[in-house]
């Protein structure tokens, strides 16, 4: 079989690093090894040291190159930092006091942060022609609103109507922290210390449940199925309107 290209939403914290290994190296059942890998690295316009995530993923590189043999190369991988912030804001922050109401008053800031992030990256993946994005969400880690089954299950759904397979092979694997540290040593990776940019919205509280969640992106999934479309026509104009500024 022909390997494909790869992209996988990379944060350079340690369950995306561990993701981005695993497909380098072709040893996870439910990740072939690609042709190349398109590390999606994400701006929300709120993320400080910028530098941290690039350089954790060079150092990587470097390191899982080392252990090759010298006939062989882990595939090629491409680091691309994709705006999202105009996105982000249209789903939540030009319109968060209309908005919470509608939701029991939760604060779903990182919800909308996590959905912006999704389609920037199926449009990146259509666009591009490449067919599977991976993303690594752990179960360790369903306080986190994004990191729920409401909201992969949604957001597979969201990106299979384009023709692009969103997954989680690590979900169920990384339950444990000792799990994902455990992975990362064996590859000589970087296992502790954060390689992610600091957002201004990491520890924010919520308390949102997914019945506030699913809410929610029932509500902007057909809306953002339209912006899709927009901007994979080239209709500008159209794409614009469906999440226009607060003022």
């Amino acid at each position: 079989m022909e390997k494909q290209e790869l992209a996988l939403l990379f944060s350079g914290g340690s369950d995306s690093l561990s993701l981005y290994a695993l497909a380098a190296v072709g040893t996870h059942p439910e990740i072939p090894r690609p042709r190349r890998i398109h590390l999606l690295h994400m701006l929300n316009g709120m993320g400080r040291f910028p530098s941290f995530p690039k350089e954790r993923f060079r150092v990587s590189e470097r390191i899982l190159q080392a252990q090759m043999p010298d006939t062989e190369q882990i595939p090629q991988a491409t680091y691309v930092e994709l705006d999202m912030g105009r996105l982000f804001q249209g789903l939540w922050l030009d319109r968060y006091e209309e908005l919470m109401p509608r939701y029991g008053g939760k604060n779903l800031v990182c919800v909308a942060c996590k959905v912006a992030m999704h389609v920037k990256a199926i449009i990146y993946c259509v666009e591009r022609l490449v067919p599977t994005l991976l993303v690594g969400y752990a179960r360790k880690q369903g306080y986190f609103p994004e990191q729920t089954r409401t909201f992969m299950d949604r957001i597979s759904e969201l990106s299979d109507d384009f023709g692009i397979r969103t997954r989680f092979p690590v979900y169920e694997d990384f339950d444990d922290e000792r799990v994902t540290r455990h992975l990362l040593e064996e590859f000589g990776l970087p296992s502790t210390g954060g390689g992610e940019r600091k957002c201004l919205f990491c520890q924010t509280l919520s308390t949102a449940t997914e019945k506030e969640i699913g809410l929610y992106l029932d509500d902007m999934i057909p809306r953002l199925r339209k912006y899709v479309d927009h901007k994979l026509s080239g209709r500008l104009s159209d794409a614009a309107s469906c999440f226009p500024p607060g003022r």
